[in-house]
């Protein structure tokens, strides 16, 4: 949608609940100014930010549609999310005792979305839903919908046959400079919501006993290339530095 059909279709949702530019600016929490602009399709230089409280306040969602001239924008990204995928993957089958299965669709009480990987050990009956992030953006959003993927978990899996005894989570990242950045930034959140490190989550998948939720990097060591594809599982901590090579996996590891 570009600018001018997205203006046209704030102000059409503003007039059909009978609002003043004035109404809308008080329950979106922006300037009357700033509504008019957007509404004159001036969108440049607005923080997307901004165009979503606008949108939110009329119950419109707003999405970004990244494109490229070349044109393989898509195929980038898809094989940097494959790369981190077939490396989460080989580690699973490394350490043994699991079935995985990946892009597992659900559409359960009007929710809708899919399930990067998961992954069923038969003998303890643990069930892991995996969530694969190659870059990290709307950090509300992410830790909403993989909230409401572990609460559909059991549901999801239903017609695999399994029925899990535990719902474990963990958020796999590619590492980067920019993604912990916004991790860091985001602490706290993160911490109360996925509090187990890369050592926990190892631990815990070579006997799945009881339940971890856990956040963890992917290294790769050739940022750009994706047919490099990811190395190493690393533990991750909200803030920190790096300490030397782990004697037991022989990665690197943050410390808290």
């Amino acid at each position: 949608m570009n600018d001018v059909r997205f203006a046209a279709a704030i102000r059409a949702a503003r007039t059909r609940r009978g609002w003043r530019q004035a109404d809308l600016a008080q329950r979106s929490g922006v300037g009357a100014s700033t509504v008019s602009r957007i509404e004159l399709g001036q969108v440049d230089g607005t923080p997307v930010g901004t165009l979503r409280k606008v949108a939110h306040a009329l119950e419109i969602r707003v999405e970004l549609l990244p494109r490229s001239r070349s044109g393989d924008l898509d195929r980038m990204v898809s094989a940097r999310h494959s790369a981190l995928a077939e490396e989460v993957v080989a580690l699973l089958e490394r350490v043994g005792g699991w079935v995985v299965r990946p892009e597992v669709s659900f559409s359960i009480y009007g929710e809708r979305g899919i399930v990067d990987l998961v992954a069923w050990h038969p003998a303890r009956k643990a069930l892991l839903v995996t969530e694969l992030k190659t870059e990290i953006v709307d950090v509300g959003e992410l830790l909403g919908t993989f909230d409401r993927k572990r609460r559909l978990a059991r549901e999801i899996v239903r017609d695999l046959r399994w029925r899990p005894a535990s719902v474990s989570t963990a958020l796999i990242v590619g590492d980067g400079m920019t993604n912990r950045r916004r991790i860091r930034s985001h602490a706290g959140t993160f911490s109360a919501a996925l509090p187990d490190d890369a050592r926990a989550l190892r631990r815990w998948l070579r006997d799945p006993v009881g339940e971890v939720r856990a956040l963890t990097f992917v290294s790769d060591n050739h940022p750009g290339n994706v047919r490099t594809g990811f190395t190493t599982v690393r533990r991750v901590r909200p803030r920190g530095g790096v300490a030397p090579t782990c004697n037991s996996c022989g990665a690197k590891h943050a410390t808290g």
